[in-house]
């Protein structure tokens, strides 16, 4: 019996055994698997020709500007314009009390035709007396006395002339007029107003902004580039006019508007080191006003093999611009480049850091982390654009 006892004890202990292993191994989970990697779009950077374009920041000014200003004295009587009107060359702005003089004026033609009667009368007794000293008749003193007399009476009508002239001239001078096509700002001086006494009257002023005239400088560095442009072109400075020019505001998406350079100074400054230019820019719509600053676009070269890549898959950090790339164990690099100008389709130059077999993130970029291990898909749309 108690043998009996001993031995079911003895074999029970296995199975108690067997049976916790089994229990122990109900509550271990399974070891996790790595997740795969991460998908990102790429695509090689765009290769084609595109213009080397130099862009920088100007300022418009108007092509002409002139100060409207009172030239004689007297009383506002006329303002025949609405202020900030565009007028053309000729009309008439500003009305000063003529009546004066034009009594003036009567009064100096009047004294003119005193000394041309007096200059007949003088040239006649001339004559007289050249006939009587001929026959011996009348005296060398009065020959001399009456070829006197013509003088002064001729250079007296003379002097009346120029009274004449000086007075039509202030006659003029009461009408003051544009001397150009322009708009004209606010008067400065109300009807009925005493004007150009003590010195000329500022009574408005005269902007002609179409064309417009944007200036901008050039620092020495960039002149070089661009007179070996302009060697390699065949262009000197008298060809200026064919360099085009183009101009954006901040607002407008690229550089809609275009025009010719037209001045470049003859020497850089020697306080900044620049070179002054200036282009010539139509505005028959008055967008561009003067004194706004502008973007600027010039070209350089034209046809420079080049690669470009999208404008989203740019980054920015402290150190500079730059592209992420997948390299060829599928990890992604982050890759410093260095940009240049702007091209059509969303499209940026890449001047420097980038080579035509790279494989560029250009979609998914929240899954492209530096270092990490992902799957590229070539972007077909990017690749062949």
């Amino acid at each position: 019996m108690i043998a009996s006892f001993a031995f079911s004890r003895l074999t029970a202990v296995p199975v108690l055994l067997v049976l916790a292993a089994m229990l122990a191994g109900c509550n271990e989970k399974p070891a996790a698997s790595a997740p795969p990697p991460a998908e990102v779009r790429v695509a090689p950077p765009v290769s084609r020709p595109v213009t080397r374009y130099l862009e920088l920041t100007g300022q418009t000014a108007a092509a002409k500007r002139v100060d409207l200003v009172a030239r004689v004295s007297g009383t506002l009587s006329e303002i025949r314009y609405s202020d900030g009107a565009a007028v053309k060359q000729g009309d008439v702005l500003f009305v000063i009390e003529p009546d004066n003089y034009r009594l003036s004026l009567q009064l100096a033609e009047a004294a003119e035709a005193q000394q041309k009667a007096l200059l007949v009368q003088a040239e006649a007794d001339l004559a007289r007396q050249k006939q009587l000293a001929q026959r011996q008749a009348a005296s060398e003193a009065a020959l001399d006395s009456a070829l006197s007399r013509r003088d002064s009476t001729a250079a007296a009508r003379e002097q009346a002339a120029a009274q004449v002239a000086q007075a039509q001239l202030n006659l003029a001078y009461t009408e003051v007029k544009a001397p150009f096509d322009g708009i004209v700002s606010a008067h400065l001086v109300d009807h009925g107003a005493l004007v150009g006494v003590g010195g000329p009257t500022l009574l408005a002023s005269i902007v002609q902004s179409d064309p417009i005239k944007v200036r901008f400088s050039l620092d020495e560095q960039t002149v070089l580039r661009i007179r070996e442009a302009m060697r390699q072109r065949g262009l000197t400075l008298a060809g200026l006019g064919s360099i085009p020019v183009e101009i954006g505001l901040d607002t407008d998406a690229g550089y809609p508007h275009l025009g010719q350079l037209d001045y470049v100074a003859p020497e850089l400054d020697m306080g900044s080191g620049t070179l002054a230019v200036r282009a010539s820019v139509p505005n028959p719509k008055g967008v561009l006003l003067p004194g706004l600053y502008v973007r600027v676009r010039l070209p350089l070269q034209k046809d420079v093999p080049s690669l470009l890549v999208p404008e989203a898959a740019l980054g920015a950090s402290q150190t500079g611009r730059y592209v992420l790339v997948v390299n060829g164990q599928d990890i992604v690099e982050q890759r410093a480049v260095e940009v240049g100008e702007a091209s059509e389709g969303g499209l940026r130059v890449i001047r420097a850091g980038l080579s035509a077999g790279d494989r560029v993130v250009v979609g998914l970029m929240q899954n492209a982390i530096p270092g990490s291990r992902v799957r590229p898909v070539t972007d077909v749309a990017k690749a062949t654009r």
